[in-house]
């Protein structure tokens, strides 16, 4: 056997060489790969926003931007819980065209913006190994793929938050007012794109204190930092004042947060007193960031063990940037979970494992890539290949629970039959849906024309697109067999409808059940579906058996 060693010997040989080659091609041509590896997320993100069709968040959002004059725009924008400023966006780029595909490249585009800049952020902050695999991560996670191909307001307010922080630091590192003002006016945009980075301003204001304290810029850097914190207080004041104070005109004059913390999405996402423990809390709400951003529960689990490591391996490292501490490092990754945790203890801001607490993807990731990059002894190559291998786990076995379905029941050739399906039906018999419904009718069935609903009948909205009237509810989001059948006789009634007149019921989007719990209250109803997320029956005026 002696000769086999030799062998063994030459074959572990390459088998270290290989990493160390790969090691040697990243550092001379890092451009190349963060090129190459940005490339890669951009053909995830074209293929993951390709094929779908619009959710009624999408369409509520495109709705808002499809108006014909830019104050009409601005004057729907109001009625959402959004700053205008993706409404705005929206506006301007319906002119390119209005397929489901280009209506989500701007954040295809912010989300791809959002990862070069955070590596570029990373790198002068945690070293090459470590922004690798934060760069990695945010890249190819399914969390930061699918916040960058909706039309929402996750993907600007990430792109914006972020070139902020890394201004800043281009800043303070060239002693430079103009990158100062840069710095200011992306939170500015910020703001003006979500309103959790009113949670994040604490964060980086508190931060950049401590470095500007330290590092003592001068008298200009240290006005024109102030000058950007006026500015961005006064534009809180201005939403706060122009929207956020009058949008419980459109949650029924109730608080919207009363009505998001009775919301079962959003009600365990806020601390109530006598509810839960504050630990149990603190904990378990920080623990759903983290299964949120990997958008899996063991693993989320896990890489919050490796964040609260990666903190602790900060605050012993002494020698980890250049630029700033190893303390103010961990503090910068513990501040923005403090503070969106304390604003859901006081019940302002929900916090945990939603979307609304995305602008903490990237501190999390960063945390978690500090303690991945110890595990790969600081080898770009190795910490490249386990942040992709972890992220294509994160996608295989991606938590399938609300507001999550299979891409399978979205297909755009679903939509598009179901439209074709209403198309044919009898003109003279109205289609009755829920606010949802209504919206993503709205959108497909008028053609992504803007289109004026009526209503003068309290409790609902009417319109007509392509010859086919659409009646909807405007107070019940999602219809169940209970809402349904009370919406049913106030329609009725409304519209004067007489007994035994039938009427075509559609069902869109989210918890599309309603088919299903009426045939169980002994309803008979035949359901045309067109994958699990879009049903439509006939229903009689005068069929109205319900389960008691």
């Amino acid at each position: 056997m002696p000769e086999v060693q030799p062998f063994q010997a030459a074959h572990a040989s390459r088998a270290k060489q290989i990493p160390e080659r790969l090691d040697s091609s990243i550092s001379w041509n890092q451009t190349l790969w963060a090129y190459g590896l940005l490339a890669a997320g951009l053909f995830f993100r074209l293929w993951h926003a390709s094929g779908t069709f619009l959710n009624s968040d999408e369409v509520m959002h495109f709705a808002a931007a499809n108006q014909s004059s830019w104050a009409e725009t601005y004057k729907a924008s109001l009625t959402l819980s959004h700053p205008p400023l993706l409404i705005f966006v929206l506006h301007l780029w319906r002119g390119v065209g209005t397929s489901e595909l280009i209506l989500r490249m701007p954040s295809i585009i912010a989300g791809l913006a959002f990862c070069w800049l955070t590596f570029q952020w990373a790198r002068i902050l945690f070293g090459q190994g470590t922004a690798w695999i934060i760069y990695t991560l945010v890249l190819f996670l399914p969390t930061s793929i699918e916040l960058s191909t909706e039309i929402r307001q996750y993907a600007l307010l990430l792109a914006f938050a972020i070139a902020s922080a890394y201004f800043l630091e281009r800043a303070l590192a060239k002693n430079s007012v103009r990158l100062m003002l840069v710095s200011g006016f992306s939170f500015l945009l910020a703001i003006a794109s979500h309103f959790s980075a009113f949670l994040f301003a604490p964060a980086l204001g508190i931060y950049a204190v401590w470095r500007m304290a330290a590092r003592n810029p001068g008298p200009r850097m240290v006005a024109a930092w102030i000058a950007c914190q006026l500015a961005a207080a006064g534009l809180c004041a201005f939403f706060y004042f122009t929207q956020i104070r009058g949008l419980s005109h459109y949650f029924g004059g109730q608080d919207p947060t009363q009505a998001w913390m009775a919301n079962s999405y959003l009600g365990h996402s806020y601390f109530v007193p006598g509810r839960v423990n504050p630990i149990l809390f603190i904990v378990g709400r920080t623990v759903g960031v983290f299964q949120y951003t990997f958008h899996q529960l063991l693993i989320g689990d896990i890489g919050f063990v490796f964040f609260v490591a990666g903190v602790i391996l900060l605050f012993r490292n002494k020698a980890v940037s250049t630029h700033a501490s190893s303390r103010q490092l961990a503090t910068l990754l513990l501040l923005p979970f403090a503070i969106n945790c304390a604003a859901a203890m006081l019940r302002v801001y929900p916090y945990g494992g939603t979307r609304h607490s995305s602008f903490l993807l990237p501190f999390a990731v960063a945390g978690v890539s500090v303690s991945l990059d110890r595990l790969a002894r600081h080898k770009a190559s190795w910490g490249i290949a386990i942040a992709a291998i972890l992220s294509l786990v994160c996608r295989l076995s991606v938590a399938q629970k609300p507001p999550y379905f299979s891409s399978l029941d979205e297909r755009a050739a679903n939509m598009r039959a179901a439209i074709d399906f209403i198309r044919q039906l009898p003109h003279a018999e109205p289609i009755f849906a829920d606010l949802q419904t209504s919206l993503m009718l709205g959108h497909y069935l008028c053609d992504q024309r803007p289109y004026v609903p009526d209503h003068s009948i309290d409790g609902f909205i009417s319109y007509e697109c392509g010859g086919h009237r659409v009646i909807a509810s405007n107070t019940t989001y999602v219809f169940n067999a209970k809402t349904f059948h009370e919406k049913l006789q106030h329609l009725s009634a409304a519209y004067d409808l007489s007994p035994g007149s039938r009427i075509w019921v559609a069902q869109m989007g989210w918890n599309a059940h309603l088919s299903s719990e009426l045939a169980s209250a002994g309803n008979n109803v035949m359901p045309h579906a067109f994958g699990t997320e879009i049903q439509l029956f006939e229903f009689s005026i005068s069929q109205s058996r319900m389960a008691h």
